[in-house]
């Protein structure tokens, strides 16, 4: 089982279009045996230490397979909608891990 966490930095004022976004690819992931176990919107008296800006959410996702992350990224539908994506984040940070 493969593990992203992803920190989402949105424009300030593209929350919208943003959720927009979210709202037209999250529902692929089970399509490609994904899954989104953790989203959450961190709030500053939420962080106990940090040496970065505070995104604006944070995903946690897991693939069973490398192949079906690649395939999810490459969805047709996905990429329809990737322009909302591109309107919206200032950035991303995406980490891969496993359990250990």
């Amino acid at each position: 089982m493969l593990y992203f966490t992803q920190l989402i930095y949105v424009k300030e004022g593209m929350e919208d279009q943003f959720l927009q976004f979210e709202s037209h690819v999250l529902p692929l992931l089970e399509k490609y045996n994904g899954t989104l176990i953790y989203r959450v919107r961190p709030s500053g008296d939420a962080v106990i230490e940090t040496t970065i800006e505070q995104p604006y959410e944070l995903h946690l996702v897991t693939f069973p397979t490398r192949e079906d992350f690649v395939a999810y990224s490459k969805d047709p539908e996905r990429l329809q909608h990737l322009y909302l994506k591109e309107v919206s984040i200032e950035k991303a940070v995406l980490i891969e891990g496993k359990v250990l």
